[in-house]
């Protein structure tokens, strides 16, 4: 009975501590994801250092990001026109902000990361925190994620007060003022390519 009790409460803690696992709060998976960036980046020692690394980069940052809702947000009012071309629409869009992203880790050159405050509301969550460089200057970055299951998702990025859906948004409106959709998902496809 004893065994039987012991192996019951083992398995008990076992299922806890795995789902205490899970339930890392929005700064901590951010922290963890960015640490393993800023570990890759840190190993750059030239510019085919860093080419060599993007699919590490790409393997680390794609599941952090929820970049269909992003693309959601982003095309706005215009989502509802895609009809039917919604997956075609995130491929291109995923494309186009991966490159851009992991473009702008090529330059990262030993900045320092800052966490400052989390802030949860319901599946809704901001962490802000900011880069410093070497002369001192903090550039404030905020992560406005949601929550999927157990992993919290990026579905924006505010850099010194810019938010990139914000940013993506007035350019795909502009661009689709006088272009269509598909001509907008062939631009991201080779934009920066």
């Amino acid at each position: 009975m004893r065994t039987q009790t012991l192996k019951w409460a083992l398995g008990a803690l076992a299922i806890f501590l795995a789902a205490a696992a899970n339930a890392a709060g929005p700064e901590e998976q951010i922290k963890d994801t960015l640490d393993r960036v800023l570990a890759v980046t840190a190993t750059f020692n030239s510019q085919q250092d860093f080419v060599d690394a993007k699919p590490k980069l790409r393997e680390i940052i794609l599941p952090r990001f929820d970049f269909a809702e992003m693309a959601r947000r982003s095309l706005g009012d215009y989502w509802s026109g895609l009809h039917g071309k919604e997956q075609e629409f995130v491929s291109a869009f995923v494309d186009f902000a991966e490159r851009s992203y992991t473009n702008a880790l090529g330059t990262y050159r030993g900045e320092k990361m800052i966490y400052e405050r989390e802030t949860i509301n319901d599946d809704y969550a901001e962490v802000a925190t900011g880069v410093v460089g070497s002369s001192g200057e903090k550039t404030p970055i905020v992560y406005r994620l949601h929550l999927v299951g157990t992993e919290w998702k990026v579905y924006d990025v505010v850099i010194d007060d810019v938010s990139l859906v914000a940013n993506f948004r007035s350019q795909f409106s502009r661009i689709l003022k006088t272009a269509s959709l598909d001509d907008l998902i062939q631009k991201l496809r080779t934009k920066n390519a």
